[in-house]
């Protein structure tokens, strides 16, 4: 009995498994017409392609519905060329639905100047009949470390110190050679790279700014913690 139940599972996943992958390449070539679509502005790739009820999540946190959606997709301006392409894709099907992530590379000139930029896009397709249909999009834009700049060991030493945000909450810096360390309390150190005057970030970590304020004596005061617009202060000397 069991070995019979062994041969009808591999009859069954040899019958399936075919079709499963003809799906995903079918999704993936379709994902990929669609982010050809973007810079001539072709709506009617899109159209075709997005489910009726159909929400896309941009970038930027807004959520459009189809028609908005598709009133908002425009050429690229004048000046401006680019095209972007998957990277990796992965797709899941579970009946007639389809769980998609694919990250995709975007390479733009603006007026002369190359644009580099990475997407991931997690998706909901639904087949409405024999056809697959887009559901929904969140699209996220893979945030990079800003590049660092190099500043004086005098310069570096304006920042040593504790400061604190709360009575339990304290940062410390130092510095080690040409650069700063930070400790907040309870978690390992961290090197603090510089992206502008007063402005530190810690690499791999580029939601995050750490903006130094001063006096009206030019003597440093606090720094903001600074993430997605929301600020955490730590006070010096404190």
């Amino acid at each position: 009995m069991l070995l019979a139940l062994l041969a009808i599972a591999a009859i069954q996943s040899s019958a399936t498994d075919p079709d499963i992958a003809a799906a995903q390449k079918r999704l993936r070539a379709d994902d990929q017409a669609l982010l050809d679509a973007i810079a001539p502005g072709n709506t009617a790739v899109w159209d075709r392609l997005l489910a009726k009820d159909a929400v896309y999540v941009d970038e930027n946190g807004a959520v459009l519905r189809r028609e908005k959606f598709l009133a908002a997709l425009k050429p690229l301006p004048s000046g401006s060329s680019g095209h972007i392409d998957i990277v990796q894709y992965e797709a899941t099907i579970r009946g007639n639905v389809a769980l998609v992530i694919h990250k995709d590379d975007e390479r733009e000139n603006y007026h002369g100047v190359p644009l580099h930029a990475e997407y991931l896009m997690t998706e909901t397709w639904v087949k409405e009949g024999a056809e697959w249909r887009l559901a929904l999009v969140h699209a996220y834009v893979v945030a990079k470390d800003p590049p660092a700049i190099k500043s004086p060991e005098k310069v570096l030493d304006e920042y040593q110190g504790r400061y604190r945000a709360a009575p339990d909450l304290s940062y410390v810096i130092r510095r080690e050679g040409d650069h700063l360390i930070g400790e907040r309390q309870g978690l390992p150190p961290v090197t603090l790279a510089q992206e502008a005057a007063d402005v530190f970030f810690v690499a791999g970590q580029p939601r995050d700014r750490k903006i130094f304020r001063r006096d009206a004596g030019n003597r440093i005061v606090d720094f903001v913690d600074r993430r997605e617009g929301e600020d955490l202060v730590f006070i010096r000397g404190k």
